[in-house]
Parts: C-alpha cells; structure tokens; sequence
C-alpha cells in the first residue's frame, strides 16, 4: 500500500475493526484514542502483527490542537493516503425539550466540529491543490441522520445528518483534486456507543426489529470503509453507504 491511514476513535468499535481491516490489506495506521491506552494499544499491537507500521495518540476531536497533533503524528509514519473520520459520542437517552444547551454543544464539539476540522487537515495533506498525492476520507455517519431518533436523541441524528451534508460538500470541493470523500451510515450496531449513552440493551431490544432480523457488527460496517478507501472505489465520492440491515 505504502501509505498511511489516520483512524479517529480507532481504539474500540468500528474503528478498531476499520483498523484491523486496513492492517490487513497493508496500510501503515494511526489511530486515536479519548481515554482508553490500554485498548488503543490493543489495536495497535494487532495491526503491527500484520506487518504493517501502527501507532495511537491520545486527541480529543473537540480540540483543534489535538487533531493537529493526531495528524503529526500519522505523518511520522509516513505519506497519508486516507482518513476514515469515525470519533463521536452520544448522549443519555433524551426528549429535546429536556436537552440542556450545553449537552447539545459539546455533541456538536466532537461530532461536528471535530469532523470538519479533521477533514480540513485531511485535505491540507491530500489534495493535489496543496501538493498531496491525492487519497480518500471516509466519514462515519449514521442512520439516524434520516430517522430521526424520536424520543432517544434527535440532538445526536441532528449531529450526523450535519455529517452527511459534510461528506456530500466536501466531496465537490475536492473531486479534481484527487481527493475522494463517501459516507459511511451504520444503523443499530453491536458496540459499546450504546452503553455509553446509558441503554446497554439497546441492541437487543431493537436488532430483532430491524428488517434482516440482527443488530450488525463493527466488522460488518468496517468491510464498507474498507472499501470506500481502496482503489475499487474510485469512481465513488460524494456517496452515502447505509450500511444499516434495511432500517
């Protein structure tokens, strides 16, 4: 491959597996982290396995510095080829009008704010209008984007439609710039993000109501990013993925 992947929130979930995948078809990896080292070097551990160069930073998305220094960092390793922007939270299960503004903006902060400037130091490295050699950003959405998520948290699909609208934008921006930019929206998938939001057994309640009858895996979602970065890809950019069971 010869290149270099940056992987935001690449320690657990879907990142983790989008890691593991591109290690295995041969791309160098930097991956962040929030909080957890121990499971960020995990994955780095597995990815070096593959023989291929691995390293984590801890970055906070929310904070410019941070994805500046991320970005150091997957430089180190060598010349970026591609971005899969995956970082995100979601909050306790909510009605809009409970929602304190500083919970709404501190989702924004990662989700949003953190996406965007993620792509722009993607860009700055990629495109050929800024001497790159061109390569591919992938964002992580999600199907709520287009449900909605009534009653759980409209605040977060508001966040990751924001995102769709990002991948769609960007990618005109970029197209004869050698920079190909896709979304990715998984629907109800088995990882800890639902935990995290206070509903552990979201996944069980909901996955049997999804059209394929499951929830579906981080690997699953990672096999479409995965895609999306390589060269089969190539005619695609400005592509929205479900990647969701038919919800």
């Amino acid at each position: 491959m010869g290149a270099v992947l940056l992987v935001t929130g690449g320690s657990r979930g879907i990142g983790a597996a989008v890691v593991a995948r591109a290690a295995a078809a041969g791309w160098d990896v930097c991956l962040t982290y929030r909080s957890d080292a121990d499971a960020a070097e995990s994955v780095v551990a597995r990815a070096r396995e593959a023989g291929v160069q691995a390293s984590a930073v801890r970055a906070d998305v929310a904070v410019e510095a941070d994805v500046e220094a991320a970005f150091a960092a997957a430089d180190a390793l060598g010349p970026l080829g591609g971005v899969v922007v995956n970082a995100g939270v979601v909050s306790p299960k909510s009605r809009v009008d409970a929602m304190s503004a500083a919970r709404v903006a501190d989702m924004l902060a990662i989700n949003v704010v953190g996406a965007v400037v993620t792509c722009r130091e993607a860009v700055r490295r990629l495109s050929t209008a800024h001497g790159g050699r061109g390569g591919s950003i992938v964002l992580v959405g999600s199907a709520a984007s287009r449900l909605g998520s009534a009653g759980e948290y409209v605040d977060y699909a508001a966040s990751k439609a924001a995102v769709d609208t990002l991948g769609l934008g960007l990618a005109k921006e970029v197209a004869d710039e050698g920079v190909r930019v896709n979304v990715v929206r998984p629907g109800i998938v088995d990882t800890e993000i639902h935990a995290s939001g206070g509903q552990p057994d979201r996944v069980e309640r909901i996955g049997p109501l999804v059209p394929v009858g499951r929830a579906g895996t981080a690997d699953e979602v990672a096999a479409a990013v995965a895609w999306l970065l390589s060269d089969e890809a190539s005619y695609c950019t400005g592509s929205i993925l479900d990647v969701a069971g038919g919800r």
